[in-house]
């Protein structure tokens, strides 16, 4: 199979027929064999009941239905492991990522050789204050923080290579950073396309302000899962250690002064609490270490989800 297509998607009814008509055509012109998979993130308007009727009328279309929301990134990981086309694609529901784009971006990948191709919505209808310019400081952060040079990292339209797809998870709130997980995951071409961004033309937007500090606390938890994931110890052992023998040396030198050189009300001293203090934190972080790798080695359940049916009527 050429392509799959990953939709996730919440109350986008009206969009759904368009999307799915639009898909066809354009591989129909190309002449690709293709599947698109819709991920009903816990929708509760119709949308699930227009994906069987889709379905219905087309056995390319599939669809994967959560029982409750769970959010973007698990829909994509779903559709990532339902996938099984050579090259794997995603766009939002929402029409404001355009289907023409597809071709190229599976060129890019077939005859170009990149594993992954992020869109770059260059000229945007978004709202300038509460999405272009949180936009622009996001992808600078994450540029600088991850070395993953891309001007829009968080664009819903990309194509993967499906060793790419196959071979990385993504649950909580990572979807944003999908290149910056496969750079980690050992994917180093990475490039990007400009794309057109249209203007919503159903619904409204699903995205609150809260993505922003979300967003920001992802990144962390990547940058430190990248480098530290499979040695936790490394990092909280050497912060304890660090701190445990700056405290001891203080302790040492307040003992010298108490005892060689009779100096008295030690324990009032700022330098006192200071190492108990420093001690202290120093033996909490390496026993922290010592249980984030328990918690590393015994956490097989993290990307599971409680799907409530599965519509594939090629089988």
């Amino acid at each position: 199979m050429d392509i799959s297509v990953i939709v996730p998607l919440k109350n986008e009814e009206e969009s759904l027929p368009e999307l799915a008509a639009w898909i066809d055509r354009v591989m129909q012109e190309h002449r690709y064999s293709y599947e698109v998979w819709m991920i009903d993130d816990g929708s509760t308007d119709n949308s699930w009941d227009i994906i069987q009727q889709l379905a219905a009328g087309n056995p390319n279309i599939k669809g994967i239905k959560f029982q409750r929301n769970y959010g973007k990134s698990a829909a994509l990981n779903e559709g990532f492991r339902a996938a099984q086309g050579d090259v794997v694609i995603t766009m939002d529901a929402d029409l404001q990522d355009s289907p023409d784009e597809i071709p190229d971006l599976y060129r890019m990948i077939k005859e170009d050789g990149f594993d992954l191709v992020s869109g770059w919505k260059k000229k945007r209808y978004d709202s300038a204050l509460t999405k272009n310019l949180p936009s622009k400081l996001y992808n600078y952060t994450t540029t600088r923080m991850s070395g993953v040079r891309l001007h829009d990292m968080n664009c819903g339209l990309k194509s993967y290579s499906r060793k790419v797809i196959k071979s990385i998870e993504v649950y909580g709130e990572m979807h944003r950073y999908i290149p910056v997980i496969a750079k980690w995951n050992g994917f180093r071409k990475i490039g990007e396309k400009v794309v057109e961004h249209r203007a919503r033309k159903y619904g409204t937007s699903k995205f609150g302000l809260e993505r922003f500090i979300n967003g920001f606390l992802d990144l962390a938890s990547i940058m430190f899962i990248s480098k530290f994931g499979k040695r936790p110890m490394h990092l909280f052992g050497a912060l304890g250690t660090l701190s445990f023998i700056l405290g001891f040396g203080i302790s040492v030198y307040l003992a010298i002064q108490k005892f060689a050189y009779s100096q008295y009300k030690m324990t009032e001293r700022p330098l006192f609490y200071l190492a108990l203090l420093a001690m202290i934190i120093g033996s909490q972080l390496f026993l922290t270490g010592f249980i984030a790798e328990l918690v590393t080695r015994n956490a097989p359940e993290r990307n599971e989800y409680l799907v409530e049916s599965i519509l594939d009527r090629t089988k």
